[in-house]
């Protein structure tokens, strides 16, 4: 075991005496229909996927594909993708008929509904893909932020025209209070997390992110390659990591790849969870103080939790020096392999491989889906890692 992280393995997830959730909702049907919608915006590509060669050789793992979702929407995060799904969702429930993503973005659209607020709770990257979805619509946003949040990231928000709340809090703290102002305002939430009577949106919002998995799919087999054997996600409330797990069970089944839930230490509310092993998603016992902002949460998505629950393998709580480690490697990458400008959350992935691999039997068979879902959103803070060497790690140079 690693001095940079702790694992569980989850009996459960291989075990099909009991009855499984089901993820539908996430399937790979659901994808397609998702990304057919999205292709109607000029600003949708598909993000590329690298495969790190060199870097595979030098682990002695199979292969290593790393998505990169720094190009997403010219936005530097996955997060638009779901954000933007439920707000499209939530305008096509309100017009009561079928509607293209294009005839939401257009001038007149906006007579049909009228003036709206959107609101949502964040530590940066949905909450800027909320406002720049509103922006588009020429619609009001309110953003609320846990103390603490990076100014850049605030100001991204800002620059969309939408209002930035920072709250003397936590994200949960900014989730709560998001969603009492929201109520009493009448403003339309867009949470990427559930709670009793608050489903669709999430839902909708974990089918977004479904996008991303579709592409890597398709992006394998045109490179000549089958599946993943192993696939690293990160957690924060979990809905991008279930919307995976869901994603790759309703292709696969039984034969779906290993899933490895990677949480930082203080806010590792899944791991802690398995732990506690009573069927109940849990509140972290942590302070939630990690590099990793985007995965600073300490409340899993009820959602979200029944899917790692039943399908998830290894749940991994890790140390911030894990992230600073995949940050300078992507960014600093062997010859002949692809650099990847990949911020604290985004590059995570990289850094429990290297530390687990072992423990896990990972290796020259091994083909292993990394995501990186965010660029260096936090500027300062990438090359106060990259460049200045901050959260050093004591990992051998191999």
């Amino acid at each position: 075991m690693s001095n940079y992280l702790d694992f569980i393995k989850n009996e459960r997830a291989r075990d099909y005496s009991n009855k499984k959730v089901s993820t539908d909702f996430v399937s790979q049907d659901v994808a397609k229909k998702v990304r057919s919608i999205y292709s109607e915006m000029q600003e949708y590509q598909k993000t590329p996927l690298v495969s790190l060669e060199n870097l595979s050789k030098k682990l002695g793992v199979g292969k290593i594909w790393v998505k990169d979702e720094s190009y997403r929407f010219g936005l530097n995060s996955f997060k638009s993708l779901g954000g933007i799904y439920a707000i499209y969702r939530t305008l096509e429930e309100m017009a009561g008929r079928d509607i293209s993503i294009a005839e939401i973005f257009s001038p007149y659209f906006k007579k049909t509904v009228g003036e709206l607020t959107f609101s949502a709770a964040t530590d940066g990257n949905h909450g800027l893909g909320v406002a720049w979805a509103s922006m588009k619509l020429g619609q009001k946003a309110v953003i609320y932020l846990p103390k603490g949040t990076v100014p850049q990231r605030i100001e991204a928000i800002k620059n969309t025209g939408a209002k930035a709340v920072v709250i003397d809090g936590n994200y949960d703290d900014a989730v709560e209070k998001m969603a009492r102002d929201g109520e009493k305002e009448g403003w339309q939430v867009i949470s990427d997390t559930a709670w009793e009577g608050y489903q669709d949106i999430p839902t909708w919002i974990m089918q977004g992110y479904t996008v991303l998995f579709h592409e890597a799919v398709e992006q394998i087999k045109q490179s000549g390659g089958d599946k993943p054997t192993h696939i690293i996600l990160q957690a924060g409330v979990g809905s991008f990591s279930a919307s995976g797990v869901g994603y790759f069970n309703s292709i696969y089944g039984k034969e779906r790849p290993i899933s490895i839930i990677v949480e930082p230490d203080n806010a590792a509310c899944f791991y802690e969870s398995i732990q506690i092993n009573d069927g109940k998603p849990h509140r972290a016992k942590g302070d939630l103080s990690t590099i990793m902002a985007g995965l600073s949460c300490g409340v899993p998505n009820p959602i979200a939790w029944d899917i790692h629950f039943d399908y998830s393998d290894v749940f991994v709580s890790c140390r911030d020096e894990l992230s600073a480690l995949s940050m300078r490697v992507l960014g600093n990458p062997l010859k002949g392999d692809k650099k990847v400008i990949s911020g604290e959350s985004g590059a995570i992935g990289l850094g429990v491989l290297m530390h687990i691999k072992n423990e896990l039997e990972i290796g020259k068979d091994s083909e292993v889906l990394l995501i990186s879902t965010e660029g260096d959103t936090d500027p300062k803070g990438y090359l106060d890692v990259v460049w200045g060497g901050k959260f050093p790690s004591e990992l051998p140079i191999m």
